[in-house]
C-alpha cells in the first residue's frame, strides 16, 4: 500500500458518547433520544447543499475523502444505522453485524459515484432513519444490543453514536 492511499479507519469512537470530540465540536450526551430525528432531518440539507458543490469529487488531499465519498459513507451509516436501529426495536439483545465502511467504500466505488445521486439517496435515507427514531416510544430508549467488537449500545446512545459519524463528517466536507 502506497502512502498515497486512504488509510483504513481503525479507532474506535465510542468515546463520544461520554466526550465532547475536539475535532468536530459534538458533544453527543447533550442530545436527547427524542430529538435525533429532527436534529438528523436538520442536518440533511448541509449534506445536499456540499454534494452539489462543483468541486464535491475532489479530494483535498491524495489521503483525504472528498465531499463525494464522505458523502456516500454518510447515506450508509444512515442506512446500517436505521437497520440496527430496527434490530434493537424488534429484537431482544441483538448483536449487530460487522461493517466494514473502509471495504464497502472500495467496493461500493464511492469516488465514481454520481454526487446528485448520492445527495438525493442520503436525504431518502435520512427520512427514513429520521421517521424510525421518530417512532421509538419512551420505554424503548433503554432497549440494548451490541456491536459485533462487543460495544453495547442503547437505543438512545446508538442514536447519539451515529449522529457524532453525521455531524463529524459534515464538519470534514465544510458543509
Amino acid at each position: 500500500m502506497s502512502n498515497e492511499e486512504i488509510q483504513p479507519d481503525t479507532k474506535d469512537w465510542t468515546w463520544v458518547l461520554s466526550q465532547r470530540c475536539p475535532e468536530c465540536g459534538f458533544t453527543a450526551a447533550d442530545v436527547d433520544g427524542p430529538a435525533i430525528g429532527g436534529t438528523v432531518r436538520d442536518l440533511v440539507p448541509r449534506w445536499v447543499s456540499a454534494l452539489h458543490r462543483p468541486d464535491a469529487r475532489v479530494r483535498p488531499a491524495p489521503t483525504t475523502w472528498s465531499t463525494l465519498e464522505y458523502g456516500a459513507h454518510v447515506r450508509d451509516v444512515l442506512r446500517i444505522f436505521d437497520g440496527r436501529l430496527e434490530l434493537l426495536l424488534t429484537e431482544d439483545d441483538p448483536l449487530f453485524e460487522n461493517w466494514d465502511q473502509d471495504a464497502s467504500a472500495l467496493a461500493d466505488r464511492y469516488d465514481l459515484q454520481d454526487p446528485l445521486v448520492v445527495a438525493d439517496e442520503l436525504a431518502d435515507a435520512a427520512d427514513v432513519v429520521a421517521d424510525r427514531f421518530d417512532s421509538v416510544a419512551d420505554p424503548q430508549w433503554d432497549r440494548a444490543g451490541r456491536r459485533s467488537n462487543g460495544s453495547e449500545f442503547t437505543v438512545r446512545t446508538l442514536g447519539q453514536y451515529f449522529l457524532h459519524d453525521v455531524v463529524h463528517h459534515l464538519h470534514d466536507v465544510h458543509g
